[in-house]
């Protein structure tokens, strides 16, 4: 399985395969995955409390917090897990850059922290990273001439039609636009040639614009769509006026 937009890794490792590829152009992100796979649960959570009692991190102290953000981002070797750490205590647990790759996302106040539902959660995952290999590329010039006919991809791309904090225009540092849809569904297109299986989450509509390319392709090509009814209740692009309703999608190959 070659996870092509990894993210958070929540699918690859939910998905059962003889070998897992978790790729993400934001290295930042691969490194922290990365580095909870070598040090592993224990030594990673220690770290973790360590950081805060040492940060004097809480939800309440916004000073705590600005300040360690702005001693990481003048760091010139910078620790992942103090990344994560960060995101932790952040707005909505984001994973926000300017253009000077500096992380730049609120504090949560009153709302955001290390709290023993994320604990359980990082020590599940990590217990499950030992068999994914990660990988940093753009998805323009990954190498994907050793996927066969048997293999899966999983992809989920930024979303050209909504506005997530991944299509705020860096997408890894660089913007999500036609060109890269495009060029995605061309290269779903010789993956489904070579009998490669995938799987591509996107969103059809949302707040009344369409994704006409979407919809066209998927037609064109005959493939499955199967509509995703989920409650998001905690993602603010979800609006709750319904004529404004997002209609999530998965559409696949098989």
């Amino acid at each position: 399985m070659l996870d092509l937009f990894c993210g958070g890794c929540d699918v690859s490792i939910n998905t059962p395969a003889h070998k897992h590829i978790a790729n993400d152009i934001n290295l930042y992100l691969i490194q922290i995955l990365s580095q909870f796979k070598y040090l592993g649960a224990e030594k990673t959570l220690a770290y973790i409390y360590a950081t805060i009692e040492d940060r004097q991190l809480s939800k309440d102290n916004e000073q705590a917090y600005i300040s360690f953000r702005n001693e990481y981002n003048a760091s010139k070797t910078k620790n992942p897990l103090d990344l994560y750490v960060l995101m932790c205590y952040s707005f909505n647990y984001q994973f926000r850059f300017n253009s000077a790759h500096q992380y730049n996302n609120p504090f949560g106040r009153a709302r955001s922290s290390f709290n023993h539902v994320m604990r359980d959660n990082l020590i599940a995952m990590i217990n499950r990273l030992g068999n994914i290999e990660f990988s940093s590329t753009d998805f323009l010039y990954y190498d994907y001439s050793f996927l066969k006919a048997g293999d899966f991809v999983y992809a989920d791309p930024p979303y050209l039609i909504t506005c997530g904090s991944y299509n705020d225009g860096k997408r890894g540092f660089r913007g999500w636009g036609i060109d890269d849809e495009i060029a995605l569904y061309a290269l779903l297109d010789e993956l489904n040639r070579k009998g490669v299986k995938f799987a591509l989450s996107n969103v059809s509509v949302h707040k009344g614009e369409k994704n006409t390319i979407l919809s066209d392709w998927r037609k064109k090509n005959k493939y499955h769509m199967h509509h995703i009814r989920f409650n998001y209740d905690n993602c603010n692009y979800h609006t709750e006026n319904k004529k404004n309703k997002t209609d999530e999608v998965l559409i696949t190959n098989y």
